[in-house]
């Protein structure tokens, strides 16, 4: 009987290692050890809802809930319901997203309404470990009734294990920074930085942690402001 072909240790070691990363990259403690990226687009259905707890302020911080609703899915993508309650806020307003991770009409950086003239990329699927995009956006906004342009720049930074209220989620932590389009005559714009955890099981973020920062023009103090102090947490997740 002819002899088989003996294949070298080091190659075998080799082609299992490979094997063994191809069939873990979908599995989030790799993901968390190694940066694999395992954030896919999800699919949004009627009925999906989130409620987040809300801590907003700085020496006495207000906290509310904000509830986000799926009301619609279709060709023109997913209409979303948002309402925030608490003792002092009782809001409402809509977002409209063309596809997951795109945004029409929505939020940038508080509660208000923009529609942008080119979808917003809140999220550019697949979420993958050191990938980057950056963004120059031009949108109007209904709260203050201005256009403008805002810079908006993602990095997607890891894996983490992040316990909440709803409880503990795998999520890939995105780094946001932005340039707004609020400067006035006597102050520069504010400059933003963001740290949110998107997990896929919740097919959305479930937390969010806001810092926000402006500069006045001329005098003496040329510091930084603080402008933003936000903890947002997701208390539950309901499926539709």
């Amino acid at each position: 009987m002819p002899a088989c072909p003996r294949v070298p240790v080091t190659l075998l070691v080799s082609l299992a290692a490979l094997l063994a990363s191809a069939c873990a990259t979908n599995d989030p403690a790799v993901g968390r050890a190694t940066g694999a990226v395992v954030a896919d687009a999800p699919q949004f259905r009627v009925g999906d809802r989130w409620i987040y707890r809300v801590r907003e302020g700085f020496r006495n911080p207000v906290v509310f809930e904000e509830t986000r609703t799926v009301t619609a899915v279709g060709a023109e993508g997913a209409t979303v319901r948002i309402v925030a309650k608490g003792p002092t806020l009782d809001a409402e307003r809509v977002e409209r997203w063309p596809a997951p991770g795109l945004v029409a009409q929505g939020a940038l950086f508080d509660i208000e309404t923009r529609r942008f003239a080119s979808p917003l990329v809140r999220y550019r699927y697949p979420l993958s470990a050191g990938e980057t995009w950056n963004q120059n956006v031009a949108n109007f906004n209904e709260l203050t009734g201005r256009s403008g342009v805002i810079n908006r720049y993602v990095r997607v930074a890891g894996y983490d294990r992040v316990t909440t209220p709803a409880g503990a989620f795998d999520a890939v932590r995105l780094e946001v920074f932005m340039r707004l389009d609020d400067e006035e005559f006597w102050r520069w714009p504010t400059t933003t930085t963001y740290t949110l955890w998107y997990a896929p099981a919740a097919r959305a973020t479930v937390r969010e942690l806001k810092r926000a920062s402006y500069v006045e023009k001329g005098g003496p103090d040329v510091g930084a402001l603080p402008a933003q102090n936000t903890l947002v947490e997701l208390l539950s997740f309901t499926p539709g």
